[in-house]
């Protein structure tokens, strides 16, 4: 039956789809749950989240993790305590269960007990096509979080701990799944309490900036003015440009020169040619194309391209 209400997302007249939930409410009993495409969702789609949980388990002594430029880390101390050396002061010692977050790792050590030890899961995290994103680069480079002001965290946890202490099958997968929805959980934390260093994340938050960043995630082929950004996020020009980089950090034209770098990677990845990567991201040539991405990126398309690892 669900099937057969398919036709009511493709109306376009705002009414006519308003009626036809209705009738589809009261004449065919159906609970009618209505996704809406959220801040965080919209990201996410563009640069798509995957974990590897790589240890999960009682830990013992000093245990090293080398920088990783391409992935982020995240250690969930589930029993402690843990010393976490080389990160700033306020992130090193760990005597309560937490969940760390290190987008862009730098090398660490985790020191536990040598007899007593601590309960641990570790995990790898990808964003998109890995390395530099606007995710990972809206956040501190330490997010370290007690999970009892993580809401909603205790039942991911408990499920987490049946799959990383039961050696069932699909046990891999399970805890990949569940590291990935708690993170997603650590994620919408930091965007509600201010947990951010500008970027994205942070101008999602903003009710008026997220206006014009939706659009301009969506579209970063078209162009894109200060006056049509301003429009959209309903400010004029002068209070839009000054609310921006207060906000971000960055002007508008920086942010979104940015993007369509972030989004251009990903089609290289995928092994798009550059001249249609170039037209997809707004620029009109491969060479437009190519002085910003050396700018963004540090090196030339073709020269980044190449060193690209098959995944």
């Amino acid at each position: 039956m669900l099937g057969d209400c398919r036709w009511l997302h493709k109306a376009d007249n705002p009414t006519v789809r308003e009626q036809s939930w209705r009738w589809v409410t009261q004449n065919l009993g159906l609970p009618i749950i209505r996704l809406v495409m959220d801040h965080l969702s919209s990201l996410l789609q563009h640069f798509s989240l995957s974990a590897g949980v790589f240890y999960a388990g009682h830990l013992c002594g000093v245990h090293a993790f080398d920088r990783d430029p391409t992935h982020g880390h995240v250690h969930l101390i589930r029993r402690g305590p843990v010393r976490l050396t080389e990160v700033p002061e306020s992130a090193q010692l760990i005597d309560q269960p937490t969940l760390v977050f290190m987008p862009r790792p730098d090398a660490h050590r985790l020191i536990t007990n040598e007899h007593e030890g601590a309960d641990v899961v570790c995990a790898n995290i990808l964003f998109g096509a890995g390395g530099r994103n606007p995710i990972t680069d809206s956040l501190p480079g330490v997010v370290c979080v007690p999970l009892q002001e993580l809401a909603g965290a205790e039942a991911l946890l408990s499920l987490l701990d049946e799959e990383a202490f039961t050696p069932s099958c699909g046990r891999q997968a399970a805890l990949d799944r569940l590291c990935e929805l708690l993170l997603i959980r650590l994620l919408r934390h930091c965007m509600d309490q201010g947990i951010t260093q500008g970027g994205a994340l942070a101008g999602l938050s903003d009710a008026r900036l997220s206006k014009a960043l939706l659009a301009l995630h969506a579209h970063p082929e078209r162009d894109w003015p200060l006056e049509t950004m301003a429009k959209l996020a309903g400010m004029s020009r002068a209070r839009f440009a000054h609310h921006f980089r207060e906000v971000l950090g960055q002007t508008p034209a920086d942010y979104l020169a940015s993007w369509r770098m972030s989004v251009a990677q990903g089609l290289l990845r995928s092994g798009r040619p550059l001249k249609h990567v170039a037209m997809d991201v707004g620029y009109g040539s491969t060479s437009a194309f190519s002085r910003v991405f050396e700018r963004k990126v540090g090196q030339l398309p073709s020269v980044w391209t190449k060193q690209l690892t098959p995944r």
